[in-house]
């Protein structure tokens, strides 16, 4: 678990970040505020926007409540709130890049992130480049003058890498360009990115913050020198979310240290055990002693989330379905962070890079809140189908 934040423990602080209960006549939670139209007293505070609230876009109570804990945990200068995590990748791209410019993105990226990349960013004409996740300070040498945004995921989906995001930042800066960060694996308890350099945090708070498989929701987050072009943008597109998914996304941030905490012990657990069966090859899980990026992680992280990935020994689609639908616990189905596990095959054949060579189909695995002992169960059904298949 991460440290003290303002001088408080991390579940302290998520118990009570947000809002004062005395803004709102005490009660404990904020209101859920519905607007669209907000009426101003005179023509003169109309015309010079002079209060708060004056329009429904632009911000209530319900969305300033979790954007100020979100900036709380994050140490940011100011968060949005958009209807996804996708959302939090495309927003901010869409508002520091233009035609002509270059960005590199890591080549292990969340897929959804190199589909906008490889069509809305390119038709607007910005130049795309993807690089080695494990480049560190070599980013320096696939700088260019037109270089203005460096994308980073650390861990990389579903294969885990883990990036020196320091040495990243600092090639990045010293070549002109801010540093985006996709931080939704970590989360703002076990790594800070504003802290090791990056300008710019991306959650999908549909995953751990929201934490129960119900909302779509996404926050960014930037430093000072960043934050006016990033409420800028979030203005100009109108991209905004519904209360309801709000309030439920910062009804969940209550709870997730202790959600985390069981997670990261339970994926623990069963990624080391699952090191020693037949049938897997390897286990993608960064807190790994044997994962090659652990003196990385254990560098610049405080804690492992549930979410990882296993190489089965050999064999291709057939024998990662046959592991997949002998499952009986773990769902088959996307996304993660919720509180049941869920299981799918990796796709890499989009990649450049960052693409193995591995042993066998790899699985993603998201070790949701059951006993880890049922989990175990269930995985030994699947990898003696996939033995059999």
């Amino acid at each position: 678990m991460a440290g003290k934040i303002d001088g408080f423990g991390v579940n302290t602080t998520l118990a009570h970040i947000g809002n004062d209960p005395r803004d709102f006549h005490g009660f404990v939670n904020p209101p859920v505020v519905h607007a669209s139209t907000v009426l101003f007293p005179d023509a003169r505070t109309m015309a010079t926007r002079g209060q708060k609230y004056t329009y429904g876009t632009r911000g209530t109570p319900t969305t300033d409540a979790l954007a100020t804990a979100i900036d709380q945990l994050e140490g940011s200068a100011g968060t949005i709130v958009v209807p996804s995590g996708l959302a939090a990748v495309t927003v901010p791209l869409l508002g520091f890049v233009a035609a002509g410019d270059h960005v590199l993105i890591t080549d292990s990226v969340y897929r959804p992130t190199r589909h906008f990349a490889d069509t809305m960013l390119k038709r607007l004409g910005v130049e795309v480049e993807y690089y080695d996740p494990l480049v560190g300070a070599g980013l320096s040498a696939l700088m260019r003058p037109n270089t203005k945004v460096v994308f980073t995921e650390s861990p990389g989906s579903n294969t885990f890498e883990i990036q020196d995001i320091p040495a990243i930042a600092k090639a990045a800066h010293a070549g002109g360009a801010l540093v985006m960060m996709d931080n939704t694996w970590a989360t703002p308890l076990y790594l800070r990115p504003l802290d090791h350099g990056v300008d710019i945090s991306i959650h999908a708070a549909t995953k751990y913050p929201a934490g129960h498989s119900d909302v779509l929701l996404g926050t960014v987050s930037a430093n000072t020198a960043c934050w006016p072009k990033l409420s800028e943008a979030f203005n100009t597109l109108g991209c905004c979310p519904g209360p309801d998914d709000v309030y439920q996304v910062l009804r969940g941030l209550r709870t997730m240290g202790v959600r985390l905490a069981h997670h990261q012990h339970s994926a623990l657990e069963i990624a080391r055990w699952l090191e020693g069966r037949d049938g897997v090859a390897r286990v993608l899980h960064p807190a790994l002693e044997s994962f090659p990026g652990h003196a990385l992680w254990k560098r610049d992280f405080s804690g492992s989330s549930g979410i990882f990935s296993v190489v089965l020994a050999g064999g291709g689609e057939k024998q990662a379905h046959a592991f997949l639908d002998a499952l009986k616990v773990f769902g088959l189905g996307y996304s993660w962070g919720g509180y049941e596990s869920l299981a799918v095959p990796v796709f890499l054949g989009d990649r450049i890079i960052a693409k193995g060579p591995y042993e066998g189909p790899v699985i993603r695995l998201q070790i949701g809140l059951e006993d880890v002992e049922d989990l175990k169960a269930d995985l030994s059904r699947g990898l003696a189908a996939a033995a059999t298949a």
